[in-house]
């Protein structure tokens, strides 16, 4: 099943040995990327049910949804796989999570809790992008 046969009898794993961060990274931007499903299942389901303002704007929004799960999910499959790039993706995406974390946190809607649900995971892919396992995972190979 996971095991490569040799020809001098023994058996080698097939699946490289990762790292608990590495895992642990990759099931925080699985989930990323389940919300962002699910936030564009949701604007779906406005889209359908509700006069939106306007067409063009809330269209544009669920394609920015949609492309952004994909883009996550992406780097969470390639994080696995110990992709170099995915460090950089990460922290963009992280740093562009925080903001609008922060961003729901004021104003006249402020929402505290999805603020703190947005900034919470996003700072914990950052530490754990930066530990040894993880670097070691995803340097560049020659």
């Amino acid at each position: 099943m996971n095991d490569i046969y040799h020809p001098n009898g023994g058996h080698e794993s097939q699946l490289p040995r990762r790292s608990a961060q590495l895992v642990s990274l990759s099931v925080l931007l699985f989930a990323e990327a389940g919300a962002l499903a699910a936030a564009a299942v949701y604007l779906v389901v406005e889209l359908l049910v509700d006069v939106p303002s306007s067409y063009p704007a809330a269209i544009f929004v669920l394609l920015l949804a949609i492309l952004a799960c994909v883009w996550v999910g992406l780097i969470a499959v390639n994080a696995l796989r110990g992709a170099s790039w995915i460090r950089g993706a990460a922290v963009v995406w992280q740093v562009l999570q925080v903001s609008l974390g922060v961003g729901s946190m004021q104003g006249i809607f402020a929402r505290p809790d999805i603020g703190w649900l947005l900034i919470i995971p996003a700072l914990v892919v950052l530490v754990l992008l930066f530990t040894r396992p993880v670097l070691q995972a995803t340097m560049r190979r020659e």
